[in-house]
Order: C-alpha cells, then structure tokens, then sequence
C-alpha cells in the first residue's frame, strides 16, 4: 500500500531530507506545526516505512577509499534459487554499496568502492566471477561524479 502524505508531511520529510539533524523545535517550525504533532508526525512517518533511517554521508575519498567502479553482471540464469543466491553473496560483500537488478541484457549492476584499483581488481577475481551463478562481468571505472544526490526528488506542491 502506497503512504499518501498530506502538504505538512510533504514539509517535513523535505526538511529532514535536507538537514537529518535538524532538531524537532526547527522541524516543526519550517513546517509550520507545533513541536508535539510534528514528532508524532515523524514517528508515524518512520513506522510507515516512509522514512527509512538516518546517516551521516561521508566522502569515500577523505577516508581512503580512492576507486569507485561499476560491475555489470550477468548470471547463468535468472532462475529463483540463482537470483537468490547471487543476492545473498552481494549481501556479503562490503566492496559492493548498491546492488540494482536490471531487465535487459546485463541482470545486476553494482557499484563498488574500494581504496584502489588493486582491491576492486581482487574482488573481481576472487569473488564475483567466482560465483557460481555469475556467467560474466563486465566493469568500468568511474571518472568523476557529476550528480550524486541520495535523496528523493520532491515533485512541485508537494514541499519542494
């Protein structure tokens, strides 16, 4: 069942969206409520599955880890158990931060981060195309974000 917010929660995931720290007081004032419903509001937000959780987003580069790379991958076949399979290892694996399944000719991307090309060359080898399901890679290395946003994109009149 798809969550249908109304224009105050609309407000409120914008903000949180822009600011996860943001303190409950400011919350509730740029969303135009007070400070008890817009808590309440929060906490229905998160037990509805609207709000997922809350990180810190930190910069892979500062903290070592120089490589970040794409991994096209497709499986011998998109059986149930293989498709399973190849999930759970994924799960696995930490190089690995996204996992999307595809339709078309490739069945999974991934995208990696690693400290250097020697580690995601490691990973490569002795993982991924070690798997049983995995019929063949194909990889490309990342040049330069031009557009990483981790957020949702808030349509027009509904708190954008």
């Amino acid at each position: 069942m798809t969550f249908k917010p109304d224009e105050v929660d609309w407000k409120i995931l914008k903000e949180l969206q822009d600011d996860g720290r943001i303190t409950n007081v400011e919350l509730s004032r740029r969303a135009g409520i007070s400070a008890p419903p817009c808590l309440r509001r929060v906490r229905a937000l998160e037990e509805a599955g609207v709000i997922e959780g809350y990180r810190a987003l930190l910069d892979e580069k500062t903290l070592g880890y120089e490589l970040t790379a794409f991994a096209m991958v497709s499986l011998s076949s998109q059986s149930e158990a293989d498709l399973s399979a190849f999930e759970a290892a994924v799960a696995g694996w930490p190089i690995v931060r996204q996992c999307w399944m595809l339709s078309g000719d490739t069945d999974f991307v991934l995208i990696c981060v690693a400290r250097d090309l020697k580690s995601f060359q490691d990973f490569i080898i002795q993982s991924l195309t070690r798997h049983p399901s995995v019929a063949g890679v194909k990889t490309a290395l990342t040049i330069k974000a031009s557009k990483r946003e981790a957020m949702v994109p808030m349509e027009a009149g509904r708190g954008a």
